[in-house]
């Protein structure tokens, strides 16, 4: 039987990863009450008493905003955490994958960001997280997966999706961003992903995974008033302004071209990415069923 570590237990990735467990996978589920990443001891005591064949690390400090007023802290979870369980998995023989993000592009393109291609983040919580991801890399080398995603959801835990929804609820009309562009990526797509590379330890180096299709904040935000409307979870519709970044400063700059091009994880995996909205969809109708 496989043994695997999950951090980040409690964030929407890892309620995703923990309800589609494949059989013959004995998992140990650890978040912050359970296991301070950011404590290099602790994850040593921790990976040595558990002597786990994978590490899934999905903890992560994602206030993106935040973290440009807190950059130690993100700092500490993003990229010294990582480099912590990267050096108890050498020690202890493990294989480590890590989830890491967009954001460590510049948004400056306008082709899908492919793994090999250069990162140049313009945040703390991108620098942060490509840190973290070249800290796994050089620690383990071929026992090391980067799994980069986008624009994640899912009806556990906080996002994009489930604000909206609140909004829609509460306000007459809404501004949203239309010049920012990527790919909403359902976690349940993720996880199922991530599973499938555990399942290949040939696999390392740097993969990405989001769902199919591209879209601006805006049409996501469109796109979720409507299938939300069809699915009985909104009653009325509100009118969905488009505007643009300048229009609506953020303290942390965001890419504004973040697509990622998804064909060696294709290739790799044997995985075809499901269109976004049709992911928006089934987790919505989870939404209005639960």
């Amino acid at each position: 039987m496989r043994s695997v570590l999950l951090t980040g237990a409690d964030g929407q990735l890892g309620y995703e990863l923990q309800r589609l467990l494949p059989e013959g996978t004995a998992m140990h589920a650890v978040d912050v009450d359970q296991l301070d990443v950011t404590d290099p001891h602790a994850v040593e005591a921790c990976v040595a008493a558990l002597r786990p064949d994978v590490i899934l690390n999905a903890a992560a400090y994602t206030a993106v905003d935040r973290a440009e007023s807190e950059p130690a802290r993100a700092r500490s979870v993003n990229a010294t955490a990582a480099h912590s369980l990267a050096l108890s998995a050498r020690r202890y023989d493990a294989r480590m994958i890590q989830i890491s993000t967009d954001f460590v592009f510049s948004g400056a393109t306008d082709h899908p960001w492919r793994p090999g291609d250069p990162t140049a983040p313009a945040s703390v919580y991108g620098s942060t997280k490509r840190d973290g991801e070249d800290a796994v890399l050089s620690t383990l080398g071929a026992h090391a997966l980067v799994i980069r995603t986008a624009w994640l959801y899912s009806a556990h835990g906080g996002n994009f999706v489930k604000t909206m929804l609140r909004l829609m609820t509460e306000t007459d009309n809404l501004r949203v961003i239309a010049d920012q562009v990527g790919t909403p990526t359902w976690a349940n797509s993720l996880a199922r992903t991530i599973w499938a590379a555990v399942s290949r330890p040939d696999v390392c180096g740097i993969l990405h995974w989001t769902d199919a299709g591209v879209a601006s904040w805006y049409d996501f935000a469109v796109a979720i008033q409507d299938e939300a409307m069809a699915c009985g979870l909104l009653a009325r519709a509100v009118p969905v302004h488009a505007i643009t970044t300048f229009d609506y400063p953020t303290p942390a700059r965001r890419p504004s071209y973040s697509v990622l091009d998804t064909t060696e994880t294709t290739r790799a995996l044997g995985a075809t990415p499901v269109h976004w909205r049709t992911n928006l969809r089934h987790m919505l109708h989870e939404l209005a069923n639960a």
